[in-house]
Formats: structure tokens, sequence, C-alpha cells
């Protein structure tokens, strides 16, 4: 097995895992709206989902280790194709005509993406100063982003796209100068380098939780799509990343680009009321159609009927 294809094979774990993370996290700040930092912590679904982030994260940098940034982000898009299947498991139904041309679309202009993206594993990083400028314009525009105002959960879900798109063009440097024995396991380029990729992750982690308050299919999609742009501008302008085909190469790729954003929107399109999901054919599982003032309530939270005289409960 080549180098692409083992980081495409890890990748379609990565996603599966990070879509079973979003989706948690979606029901969770459904069920608890406006819930602060300090209460998530005493949540135990919370950490579930996170446990489920640090899977697909930890398979994330096994891919970034064999495949380059131009290969390994776009398939973050199947991250939404994942939740697809999830979403209408939950619901207890079949997975509607729309959303498989939403995933065909998906899958159809990846294919187009990896046909020119394709390369050796990665071998140049990021400078020690060029990683500090990334990360200094990265945490700007993530607070302009963040900033109150309308729309928030787009907003926030663009911010959170972009910081995980530069925590894992960071997290390949860590991983690519780690493994290289001509040079120290614990480099002070390592090192630093590793703290802004812990920073970016937590970011990114948080940014989405507050996005997906607003429900979780359009924040997700802005998520999908933002993250492999920021990871792409950095692999292509700064890690001497390039596109196979040359000028048609690059034609082929903004082709497949525009196929698969079609496809993710098309899987994220929310529907406009709840109880139209079971009557007509909205291109959207149930659970990621769901906001938090239409989430219902878990069954084990609903009250249980009062037990009549001919139906005594013991004592």
């Amino acid at each position: 097995m080549n180098a692409t294809l083992t980081a495409v094979v890890v990748s379609l774990f990565s996603a599966a895992a990070y879509a079973a993370a979003a989706v948690a996290q979606e029901r969770l700040a459904a069920r608890h709206p406006g819930t602060g930092l300090l209460r998530l912590l005493g949540n135990g679904a919370w950490w579930c989902s996170v446990g489920l982030n640090a899977a697909a994260a930890v398979l994330h940098v096994v891919a970034l280790r064999y495949g380059p940034l131009t290969v390994v982000q776009p398939l973050g898009a199947l991250t939404l194709v994942a939740a697809v299947p999830m979403g209408a498991r939950v619901a207890g139904r079949r997975v509607r005509a729309a959303e498989w041309r939403g995933t065909a679309l998906t899958l159809a202009g990846l294919a187009a993406i990896l046909v020119t993206a394709s390369g050796p594993a990665p071998e140049d990083v990021l400078s020690m100063p060029e990683a500090v400028a990334v990360a200094g314009a990265t945490a700007a525009l993530i607070g302009l982003l963040a900033r109150r105002g309308a729309r928030p959960g787009l907003r926030h879900a663009t911010a959170s796209g972009f910081a995980s798109g530069v925590a894992s063009a960071l997290t390949q440097t860590v991983t690519v100068a780690a493994t290289d024995r001509s040079g120290p396991l614990l480099s002070v380029q390592v090192i630093g380098v590793a703290l802004l990729v812990a920073a970016f992750a937590t970011a990114g982690l948080l940014l989405s939780q507050t996005a997906y308050r607003d429900g979780l299919g359009a924040p997700l999609a802005m998520v999908t799509l933002a993250n492999p742009v920021a990871a792409a501008v950095i692999g292509l302008a700064l890690l001497g990343e390039r596109l196979q085909g040359g000028a048609a190469g690059v034609l082929l790729a903004l082709a497949g680009a525009g196929i698969a954003g079609r496809g993710v929107v098309l899987l994220s399109r929310a529907a406009p009321e709840p109880a139209a999901v079971e009557d007509e054919d909205h291109p959207v599982a149930a659970v990621l159609a769901l906001r938090p003032e239409t989430a219902s309530p878990e069954p084990a939270l609903l009250p249980r009927p009062a037990p009549g005289p001919e139906h005594l409960t013991p004592l």
C-alpha cells in the first residue's frame, strides 16, 4: 500500500469518528443551549464527544504523515457524508434520494481532487517564523469572525474550520519533523509548533460547539468547506505542494471543489420546519436538522403516565 492510499484509508476512519463527534456535540447543544464551558466540563456526554474528536484527530495525524495536505484535508468533507446515515439511523428511517445525490456529488468532487492532488509523502515543514506568522494571521482572522453580530453560527463555524485547517497544517510539520531521524525528537521547533497545534485544535473544538447551537447542518458545512481551504493555501504557498497535470489539473481540481461544495451544501440543507421532515423530501438527516428550540426531549426525560387505581406501583 503506497503512502497516498494509506492516507486516504486512514482519513476515511477519521471522518467517521469526526461525524459521530459532531452529531454528539449538536445533540448536546440542542439539549443545553447557552451552557457555559464549566458546566460542559461536568457533562459526561460532552466528554464522549471530546473522546471521539480525540480519536479522529489521532487518525488524522497519521493520515497527515503519509499524505499531503491537498489530499488529506479535502477528505474531511466525508465527515458530512458519514453523518447522513448516522442521522438516518437515529431517526429510524432510510436515506432519502436527495441525500444520495448530495453524497454522490461530494464523492465525485473528491475523486477529481484526489486525481490532481495525489503526491508523495510530505517532506517539507514550516519553519518556526512561518508557523508563528501563520498562527498570528489566523488568530486575527478568528478574532474578527468570532466578534458579536449577526449569524454567529456560520461565523463561528467558519472560524472553527480555519482553526482546524491551520492546526492540521501545523500538525503535519510536527509529525514530519519529529520523525526525521536527522534531528532531535523534541527540538524547539517541534515543541513550539506542538503548542500552537494544541491552541488551535482547542479553539476549533470550542468554536464548533458554539456554532452548533444554531443546528448542525449549515455550521458543519461551513467547517467542512473552510478547513481544507485554509490547509490547502498553506500547503500550496509554503510547503511546496503542487497539483498534478499543470493547467488542466488546476481546472479539474477547481471543478472537483465546486462539485464537492455543491454536494456538501445539499447534504447540509436543513428542513425549515421540523414537522415537515417526516413528510417532505429534505436532503438532510433528522439529526442534522435539529435546532435548540425544536429538539425533542430524550425518552428517559419524558414524564411517565400516572398509574391508575388498577395499576398501583409496588412499594
